[in-house]
Protein backbone atom coordinates (compact mmCIF):
# COMPACT_ATOMS: atom_id res chain seq x y z
CA UNK A 1 0.00 0.00 0.00
CA UNK A 2 1.36 3.59 -0.69
CA UNK A 3 -0.80 5.19 2.07
CA UNK A 4 -1.57 1.93 4.80
CA UNK A 5 -3.43 4.53 6.76
CA UNK A 6 -5.72 5.80 5.16
CA UNK A 7 -6.22 3.04 2.54
CA UNK A 8 -7.38 0.66 5.77
CA UNK A 9 -9.21 3.56 7.94
CA UNK A 10 -12.52 1.57 9.39
CA UNK A 11 -15.84 2.24 7.89
CA UNK A 12 -17.09 4.71 10.68
CA UNK A 13 -13.71 6.86 10.51
CA UNK A 14 -14.03 6.76 6.97
CA UNK A 15 -17.85 7.94 6.81
CA UNK A 16 -17.04 10.60 9.48
CA UNK A 17 -14.21 11.86 7.23
CA UNK A 18 -16.41 11.79 3.74
CA UNK A 19 -18.78 14.11 6.24
CA UNK A 20 -16.66 16.34 6.91
CA UNK A 21 -14.67 16.68 3.68
CA UNK A 22 -18.34 17.29 2.29
CA UNK A 23 -19.29 20.09 3.93
CA UNK A 24 -15.93 21.65 3.26
CA UNK A 25 -16.38 21.06 -0.25
CA UNK A 26 -20.16 22.19 -0.32
CA UNK A 27 -19.25 25.57 1.90
CA UNK A 28 -16.10 25.96 -0.83
CA UNK A 29 -18.42 25.39 -4.39
CA UNK A 30 -21.22 27.76 -2.46
CA UNK A 31 -18.36 30.80 -2.27
CA UNK A 32 -16.61 30.09 -5.77
CA UNK A 33 -17.24 31.91 -8.92
CA UNK A 34 -18.50 28.65 -10.42
CA UNK A 35 -21.93 28.86 -11.58
CA UNK A 36 -22.40 25.37 -10.11
CA UNK A 37 -22.85 27.40 -7.11
CA UNK A 38 -26.78 28.38 -8.14
CA UNK A 39 -27.52 24.55 -8.02
CA UNK A 40 -26.77 24.50 -4.03
CA UNK A 41 -28.35 28.49 -2.75
CA UNK A 42 -31.12 26.66 -0.70
CA UNK A 43 -28.56 24.49 0.88
CA UNK A 44 -26.18 24.94 3.93
CA UNK A 45 -23.72 22.23 5.28
CA UNK A 46 -25.17 22.39 8.52
CA UNK A 47 -27.91 20.54 6.54
CA UNK A 48 -25.60 17.60 5.78
CA UNK A 49 -25.19 15.26 8.90
CA UNK A 50 -25.15 11.86 7.17
CA UNK A 51 -24.15 10.35 3.68
CA UNK A 52 -28.11 9.85 3.31
CA UNK A 53 -28.41 13.53 3.16
CA UNK A 54 -26.67 13.88 -0.11
CA UNK A 55 -29.25 11.61 -2.01
CA UNK A 56 -31.35 14.83 -1.41
CA UNK A 57 -29.44 17.09 -3.64
CA UNK A 58 -29.38 17.48 -6.89
CA UNK A 59 -27.35 15.21 -9.96
CA UNK A 60 -24.87 16.87 -11.90
CA UNK A 61 -24.71 16.15 -15.51
CA UNK A 62 -22.49 16.30 -18.61
CA UNK A 63 -23.82 19.00 -20.44
CA UNK A 64 -24.01 21.53 -17.63
CA UNK A 65 -20.37 20.98 -17.56
CA UNK A 66 -20.63 22.04 -21.38
CA UNK A 67 -23.15 24.88 -21.07
CA UNK A 68 -19.79 26.13 -19.16
CA UNK A 69 -17.24 26.07 -21.38
CA UNK A 70 -14.86 27.02 -21.18
CA UNK A 71 -14.23 27.91 -17.59
CA UNK A 72 -18.14 28.74 -16.17
CA UNK A 73 -17.74 25.97 -13.84
CA UNK A 74 -14.15 26.03 -12.43
CA UNK A 75 -14.46 27.45 -8.80
CA UNK A 76 -11.14 29.75 -9.12
CA UNK A 77 -9.94 31.87 -11.48
CA UNK A 78 -8.33 29.68 -14.13
CA UNK A 79 -4.76 32.17 -13.92
CA UNK A 80 -4.29 30.56 -9.98
CA UNK A 81 -4.88 27.04 -11.97
CA UNK A 82 -1.35 25.46 -12.63
CA UNK A 83 -2.77 22.79 -15.88
CA UNK A 84 -5.83 21.43 -17.67
CA UNK A 85 -7.49 18.66 -19.42
CA UNK A 86 -9.99 17.78 -21.55
CA UNK A 87 -12.78 15.40 -21.81
CA UNK A 88 -11.75 12.72 -24.32
CA UNK A 89 -15.26 12.97 -25.99
CA UNK A 90 -14.61 13.47 -29.80
CA UNK A 91 -17.98 15.28 -30.56
CA UNK A 92 -19.76 18.37 -29.47
CA UNK A 93 -18.51 20.92 -26.69
CA UNK A 94 -15.84 19.17 -24.17
CA UNK A 95 -15.40 19.75 -20.69
CA UNK A 96 -12.42 21.47 -18.85
CA UNK A 97 -11.05 20.47 -15.70
CA UNK A 98 -8.61 23.15 -14.34
CA UNK A 99 -6.13 21.98 -11.58
CA UNK A 100 -4.66 23.69 -8.73
CA UNK A 101 -1.15 22.41 -7.43
CA UNK A 102 -2.84 20.83 -4.64
CA UNK A 103 -5.15 18.94 -7.37
CA UNK A 104 -2.09 17.71 -9.05
CA UNK A 105 -1.18 16.26 -5.59
CA UNK A 106 -4.06 14.83 -5.16
CA UNK A 107 -3.88 12.89 -7.85
CA UNK A 108 -0.69 12.07 -7.62
CA UNK A 109 -1.39 10.13 -4.73
CA UNK A 110 -4.32 8.71 -5.82
CA UNK A 111 -2.39 7.05 -8.78
CA UNK A 112 0.01 6.18 -6.44
CA UNK A 113 -2.14 4.37 -4.60
CA UNK A 114 -3.17 2.58 -7.87
CA UNK A 115 0.33 1.47 -8.85
CA UNK A 116 0.74 -0.13 -5.20
CA UNK A 117 -2.35 -2.10 -5.74
CA UNK A 118 -1.14 -3.74 -8.49
CA UNK A 119 2.33 -4.56 -7.04
CA UNK A 120 4.43 -1.96 -8.01
CA UNK A 121 7.32 -0.35 -5.96
CA UNK A 122 10.09 1.83 -6.33
CA UNK A 123 12.08 -0.92 -8.02
CA UNK A 124 10.09 -1.03 -11.15
CA UNK A 125 10.21 -0.04 -14.83
CA UNK A 126 6.56 1.56 -15.83
CA UNK A 127 6.01 2.40 -19.63
CA UNK A 128 3.58 4.90 -20.26
CA UNK A 129 1.29 3.89 -23.46
CA UNK A 130 -1.13 6.54 -22.95
CA UNK A 131 -0.80 9.96 -24.99
CA UNK A 132 0.43 12.97 -23.07
CA UNK A 133 -2.09 15.84 -23.86
CA UNK A 134 -5.19 16.84 -23.59
CA UNK A 135 -6.47 13.52 -22.75
CA UNK A 136 -5.15 12.96 -19.03
CA UNK A 137 -4.03 9.03 -19.07
CA UNK A 138 -0.30 10.14 -20.03
CA UNK A 139 0.18 12.35 -17.15
CA UNK A 140 -1.85 10.72 -14.74
CA UNK A 141 -0.23 7.54 -15.21
CA UNK A 142 3.06 9.88 -15.38
CA UNK A 143 2.38 11.37 -11.82
CA UNK A 144 1.74 8.63 -9.91
CA UNK A 145 4.73 6.70 -11.15
CA UNK A 146 6.81 9.65 -9.97
CA UNK A 147 5.12 9.86 -6.48
CA UNK A 148 6.04 6.16 -6.22
CA UNK A 149 9.56 6.03 -7.02
CA UNK A 150 9.34 4.30 -10.23
CA UNK A 151 11.96 4.58 -13.11
CA UNK A 152 9.28 5.84 -15.65
CA UNK A 153 9.73 5.33 -19.54
CA UNK A 154 7.18 7.94 -20.87
CA UNK A 155 6.72 6.23 -24.49
CA UNK A 156 3.36 8.26 -25.43
CA UNK A 157 1.02 6.36 -27.90
CA UNK A 158 1.55 4.39 -31.17
CA UNK A 159 4.91 3.30 -32.82
CA UNK A 160 4.21 -0.71 -31.73
CA UNK A 161 7.47 -1.78 -32.89
CA UNK A 162 9.43 0.67 -30.74
CA UNK A 163 6.96 -0.07 -27.66
CA UNK A 164 8.01 -3.87 -27.90
CA UNK A 165 11.88 -2.75 -28.61
CA UNK A 166 11.73 -0.48 -25.15
CA UNK A 167 9.89 -3.01 -23.22
CA UNK A 168 12.71 -5.36 -24.08
CA UNK A 169 15.99 -3.45 -23.91
CA UNK A 170 14.87 -1.20 -20.62
CA UNK A 171 13.59 -4.22 -19.10
CA UNK A 172 10.24 -2.89 -18.07
CA UNK A 173 8.45 -4.51 -15.61
CA UNK A 174 4.60 -2.54 -16.00
CA UNK A 175 3.10 -1.21 -18.90
CA UNK A 176 0.20 1.41 -18.29
CA UNK A 177 -2.25 1.37 -21.73
CA UNK A 178 -5.52 1.92 -22.81
CA UNK A 179 -7.54 -1.44 -22.22
CA UNK A 180 -7.75 -1.81 -26.21
CA UNK A 181 -3.99 -1.47 -27.17
CA UNK A 182 -2.23 -4.58 -25.93
CA UNK A 183 -4.12 -6.13 -28.50
CA UNK A 184 -2.23 -4.15 -30.94
CA UNK A 185 0.99 -4.75 -29.07
CA UNK A 186 0.51 -9.03 -29.56
CA UNK A 187 -0.37 -8.34 -33.04
CA UNK A 188 2.55 -6.28 -33.66
CA UNK A 189 4.75 -9.45 -31.43
CA UNK A 190 3.52 -12.13 -33.33
CA UNK A 191 4.35 -10.47 -36.52
CA UNK A 192 8.02 -9.39 -35.58
CA UNK A 193 8.75 -12.99 -33.68
CA UNK A 194 8.82 -11.19 -30.04
CA UNK A 195 8.08 -12.86 -27.48
CA UNK A 196 6.66 -11.26 -24.28
CA UNK A 197 8.01 -14.22 -21.70
CA UNK A 198 11.55 -12.98 -22.63
CA UNK A 199 11.13 -9.81 -21.33
CA UNK A 200 11.17 -8.51 -17.51
CA UNK A 201 7.25 -7.18 -18.10
CA UNK A 202 5.08 -8.78 -15.30
CA UNK A 203 1.95 -6.13 -14.96
CA UNK A 204 -0.43 -4.44 -17.26
CA UNK A 205 -2.73 -1.63 -15.93
CA UNK A 206 -5.36 -0.83 -18.71
CA UNK A 207 -8.30 1.37 -18.63
CA UNK A 208 -10.34 4.20 -20.71
CA UNK A 209 -12.35 1.85 -22.17
CA UNK A 210 -14.89 -1.29 -20.93
CA UNK A 211 -12.64 -4.47 -21.28
CA UNK A 212 -14.49 -8.24 -20.47
CA UNK A 213 -13.10 -10.63 -18.42
CA UNK A 214 -12.74 -13.08 -21.49
CA UNK A 215 -10.58 -9.99 -23.36
CA UNK A 216 -8.26 -10.30 -19.70
CA UNK A 217 -7.71 -13.82 -19.96
CA UNK A 218 -6.58 -13.23 -23.61
CA UNK A 219 -4.24 -10.39 -22.66
CA UNK A 220 -2.60 -12.30 -19.92
CA UNK A 221 -2.09 -15.65 -21.48
CA UNK A 222 -0.99 -13.57 -24.33
CA UNK A 223 1.97 -11.64 -22.58
CA UNK A 224 2.40 -13.60 -19.65
CA UNK A 225 0.85 -10.59 -17.43
CA UNK A 226 -1.30 -10.11 -14.82
CA UNK A 227 -3.76 -7.26 -15.45
CA UNK A 228 -5.67 -4.42 -13.29
CA UNK A 229 -8.55 -2.23 -14.40
CA UNK A 230 -7.77 1.07 -13.46
CA UNK A 231 -11.11 4.08 -13.73
CA UNK A 232 -11.59 7.12 -13.91
CA UNK A 233 -12.69 10.57 -16.00
CA UNK A 234 -11.43 13.45 -16.48
CA UNK A 235 -14.26 15.41 -14.87
CA UNK A 236 -13.51 14.35 -11.24
CA UNK A 237 -10.19 14.49 -11.77
CA UNK A 238 -8.72 11.99 -14.07
CA UNK A 239 -7.56 8.41 -14.30
CA UNK A 240 -7.01 6.86 -10.96
CA UNK A 241 -10.52 7.22 -9.15
CA UNK A 242 -10.00 3.37 -8.72
CA UNK A 243 -8.20 0.26 -9.53
CA UNK A 244 -8.37 -3.38 -8.75
CA UNK A 245 -6.44 -5.46 -6.45
CA UNK A 246 -4.86 -9.20 -7.00
CA UNK A 247 -7.62 -10.21 -4.81
CA UNK A 248 -9.98 -10.09 -8.12
CA UNK A 249 -13.18 -9.20 -6.00
CA UNK A 250 -13.78 -5.61 -7.23
CA UNK A 251 -12.40 -2.09 -7.92
CA UNK A 252 -11.00 0.03 -4.94
CA UNK A 253 -12.81 3.74 -5.09
CA UNK A 254 -10.81 5.66 -2.47
CA UNK A 255 -12.86 7.25 -0.11
CA UNK A 256 -10.90 9.69 1.74
CA UNK A 257 -11.13 11.70 -1.55
CA UNK A 258 -14.81 10.56 -3.63
CA UNK A 259 -17.95 9.53 -2.75
CA UNK A 260 -19.90 6.56 -4.66
CA UNK A 261 -23.14 5.93 -5.47
CA UNK A 262 -25.53 3.70 -7.60
CA UNK A 263 -28.97 5.24 -8.89
CA UNK A 264 -31.15 4.10 -11.59
CA UNK A 265 -30.25 5.82 -14.51
CA UNK A 266 -34.45 5.68 -15.69
CA UNK A 267 -35.67 7.80 -12.91
CA UNK A 268 -32.40 8.89 -10.81
CA UNK A 269 -33.55 7.22 -7.53
CA UNK A 270 -30.59 5.49 -5.31
CA UNK A 271 -30.93 1.70 -6.16
CA UNK A 272 -30.48 -1.10 -3.43
CA UNK A 273 -26.72 -2.30 -2.27
CA UNK A 274 -25.41 -4.95 -5.16
CA UNK A 275 -28.18 -3.21 -7.75
CA UNK A 276 -26.53 -2.63 -10.83
CA UNK A 277 -26.76 1.21 -12.09
CA UNK A 278 -25.69 4.34 -13.07
CA UNK A 279 -21.95 5.19 -11.10
CA UNK A 280 -22.49 8.96 -9.47
CA UNK A 281 -19.52 10.56 -7.82
CA UNK A 282 -19.11 13.41 -5.38
CA UNK A 283 -15.59 14.58 -5.18
CA UNK A 284 -14.72 16.14 -1.46
CA UNK A 285 -10.80 17.25 -1.97
CA UNK A 286 -10.56 19.03 -5.64
CA UNK A 287 -10.42 22.74 -5.59
CA UNK A 288 -10.97 23.67 -9.67
CA UNK A 289 -13.58 21.28 -9.97
CA UNK A 290 -15.57 20.17 -7.30
CA UNK A 291 -18.30 17.99 -8.04
CA UNK A 292 -21.32 16.91 -5.77
CA UNK A 293 -23.42 14.01 -7.22
CA UNK A 294 -21.76 13.95 -11.07
CA UNK A 295 -23.41 11.81 -13.30
CA UNK A 296 -20.62 9.76 -14.90
CA UNK A 297 -22.95 7.20 -17.03
CA UNK A 298 -20.83 4.21 -16.38
CA UNK A 299 -22.90 0.87 -15.75
CA UNK A 300 -21.58 -0.85 -12.14
CA UNK A 301 -22.88 -1.31 -8.80
CA UNK A 302 -21.41 -1.33 -5.10
CA UNK A 303 -20.51 -4.76 -4.52
CA UNK A 304 -19.44 -4.56 -0.71
CA UNK A 305 -17.97 -2.08 1.74
CA UNK A 306 -16.62 -5.16 3.57
CA UNK A 307 -13.05 -4.97 4.29
CA UNK A 308 -10.70 -7.02 1.23
CA UNK A 309 -8.15 -9.45 1.40
CA UNK A 310 -6.06 -6.94 0.59
CA UNK A 311 -6.60 -5.35 3.50
CA UNK A 312 -7.79 -2.01 2.27
CA UNK A 313 -11.25 -1.40 3.25
CA UNK A 314 -13.17 1.39 0.97
CA UNK A 315 -15.87 0.41 -0.81
CA UNK A 316 -15.52 -2.25 -4.00
CA UNK A 317 -17.50 -1.53 -7.17
CA UNK A 318 -18.17 -3.89 -9.83
CA UNK A 319 -15.86 -3.83 -12.73
CA UNK A 320 -17.57 -1.33 -15.36
CA UNK A 321 -19.89 -2.90 -17.85
CA UNK A 322 -20.65 -0.57 -19.95
CA UNK A 323 -21.67 3.60 -20.19
CA UNK A 324 -25.46 4.61 -20.53
CA UNK A 325 -24.61 6.39 -23.71
CA UNK A 326 -23.09 2.89 -25.17
CA UNK A 327 -26.37 0.59 -24.41
CA UNK A 328 -27.37 -0.84 -27.84
CA UNK A 329 -31.50 -1.27 -28.83
CA UNK A 330 -32.07 -3.56 -31.21
CA UNK A 331 -35.44 -5.19 -31.82
CA UNK A 332 -36.29 -4.12 -28.35
CA UNK A 333 -33.39 -5.89 -26.84
CA UNK A 334 -31.02 -3.60 -24.74
CA UNK A 335 -27.45 -4.13 -24.35
CA UNK A 336 -23.48 -3.71 -24.13
CA UNK A 337 -21.09 -4.48 -26.92
CA UNK A 338 -18.86 -5.78 -23.68
CA UNK A 339 -21.46 -8.24 -23.78
CA UNK A 340 -20.89 -9.29 -26.76
CA UNK A 341 -17.10 -9.21 -26.87
CA UNK A 342 -17.51 -11.75 -23.84
CA UNK A 343 -19.19 -14.13 -25.88
CA UNK A 344 -16.77 -13.87 -29.06
CA UNK A 345 -13.30 -14.13 -26.80
CA UNK A 346 -14.57 -17.62 -26.06
CA UNK A 347 -13.13 -18.51 -29.31
CA UNK A 348 -9.41 -18.95 -29.53
CA UNK A 349 -10.06 -18.16 -33.14
CA UNK A 350 -11.55 -14.76 -33.23
CA UNK A 351 -9.39 -11.67 -32.51
CA UNK A 352 -10.15 -8.63 -30.01
CA UNK A 353 -10.96 -6.83 -33.21
CA UNK A 354 -14.56 -6.39 -33.94
CA UNK A 355 -17.25 -3.78 -34.90
CA UNK A 356 -20.76 -4.25 -34.68
CA UNK A 357 -23.02 -3.03 -37.76
CA UNK A 358 -26.10 -1.77 -36.81
CA UNK A 359 -28.35 -0.40 -39.82
CA UNK A 360 -32.38 -0.48 -40.75
CA UNK A 361 -32.85 -3.09 -43.78
CA UNK A 362 -37.06 -2.97 -45.01
CA UNK A 363 -38.12 -1.16 -41.84
CA UNK A 364 -36.49 -3.28 -39.70
CA UNK A 365 -33.01 -3.24 -37.43
CA UNK A 366 -30.25 -5.60 -38.50
CA UNK A 367 -27.13 -6.06 -36.69
CA UNK A 368 -23.79 -7.55 -38.31
CA UNK A 369 -20.65 -8.58 -36.48
CA UNK A 370 -17.55 -8.14 -37.76
CA UNK A 371 -14.72 -10.01 -36.08
CA UNK A 372 -11.34 -10.67 -37.39
CA UNK A 373 -10.01 -14.24 -37.59
CA UNK A 374 -6.36 -15.24 -35.98
CA UNK A 375 -4.32 -18.22 -36.39
CA UNK A 376 -6.84 -20.88 -38.64
CA UNK A 377 -9.78 -18.77 -37.32
CA UNK A 378 -12.90 -21.01 -36.07
CA UNK A 379 -14.67 -24.12 -38.02
CA UNK A 380 -17.85 -24.37 -39.33
CA UNK A 381 -18.99 -25.96 -36.03
CA UNK A 382 -17.80 -23.57 -33.76
CA UNK A 383 -19.47 -20.52 -35.60
CA UNK A 384 -22.50 -22.59 -35.31
CA UNK A 385 -22.18 -22.76 -31.45
CA UNK A 386 -21.17 -19.03 -31.54
CA UNK A 387 -24.23 -18.22 -34.02
CA UNK A 388 -26.38 -20.27 -31.15
CA UNK A 389 -24.78 -18.68 -27.94
CA UNK A 390 -25.30 -15.02 -29.62
CA UNK A 391 -29.01 -15.69 -30.28
CA UNK A 392 -29.61 -17.44 -26.86
CA UNK A 393 -28.50 -13.80 -25.24
CA UNK A 394 -29.52 -11.53 -27.58
CA UNK A 395 -32.84 -13.17 -28.64
CA UNK A 396 -32.44 -12.25 -31.93
CA UNK A 397 -30.34 -13.05 -35.05
CA UNK A 398 -27.37 -11.09 -36.09
CA UNK A 399 -25.11 -11.84 -39.14
CA UNK A 400 -21.43 -12.77 -38.60
CA UNK A 401 -18.97 -11.89 -41.05
CA UNK A 402 -15.78 -13.35 -40.14
CA UNK A 403 -12.49 -11.09 -42.03
CA UNK A 404 -8.90 -11.59 -42.58
CA UNK A 405 -6.52 -10.18 -39.55
CA UNK A 406 -6.04 -6.49 -40.26
CA UNK A 407 -9.12 -5.76 -41.81
CA UNK A 408 -10.63 -3.91 -39.09
CA UNK A 409 -8.67 -0.59 -39.66
CA UNK A 410 -6.41 0.15 -36.33
CA UNK A 411 -7.09 3.82 -34.85
CA UNK A 412 -4.90 5.77 -32.48
CA UNK A 413 -6.93 5.86 -28.77
CA UNK A 414 -9.94 4.23 -27.91
CA UNK A 415 -11.24 1.00 -30.32
CA UNK A 416 -14.32 2.13 -32.60
CA UNK A 417 -16.79 -0.71 -31.54
CA UNK A 418 -19.75 0.48 -33.19
CA UNK A 419 -20.87 1.86 -37.02
CA UNK A 420 -24.76 2.47 -36.54
CA UNK A 421 -26.08 3.87 -39.65
CA UNK A 422 -29.79 4.18 -38.76
CA UNK A 423 -31.31 7.44 -39.03
CA UNK A 424 -31.50 9.06 -35.84
CA UNK A 425 -34.74 10.49 -34.59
Amino acid sequence: MFNPEKETLPREKLEKLQIAQFKKTLKYLKNSRSKLKEKYKHVEPEDITSLEDLKNLPLTTKDELKDCYPFDHIAIDPSSCARMHLSSGTTGVPVINAMTRNDIAQWSEMMARCLACAGLTEKDRIQIMPSFGLFNGGFGFHYGAERLGCFVVPAGAGRSLMQLKLIKELEVTAIGAIASYPARLIEVARESDFDFRQTKLKVAILGAETWSDEYRNRIEEEMGVKTFDIIGLTETGGIGLGIDCPARSGIHIWEDHYIVEIINPGNDKPVELGEEGEMVITTITREGLPLIRYRTRDISRILTYEKCDCGRTHVRVDRIKGRTDDMLKIKGVNFYPSQVEQILLKYKGLSPYYQLVIETVKGKDEMTIIVEKVNNGITQKELEHLDLELYDFLAFHSKIQIVPEGTIQRVPGKAMRIIDKRKKT
